[in-house]
């Protein structure tokens, strides 16, 4: 009884674990509004606050 309840939990876990590996639509969006100096995400059309002096 022990041997299929740790067998199911495996099995979830691997499920689980193919699910984390997809690449959701629309992550190579996200990646390209982040600012390539400090890495935050880009709010608008403007520039970066780290790139603004003062």
């Amino acid at each position: 009884m022990i041997v299929k309840i740790v067998l199911l939990f495996l099995l979830a876990m691997a499920v689980m674990a193919m699910f984390g590996k997809l690449r959701f639509p629309g992550q190579k969006q996200l990646a390209s509004m982040r600012c390539p100096k400090c890495g935050r995400y880009r709010i608008g059309k403007g520039p970066c606050p780290c790139g603004r002096k003062g």
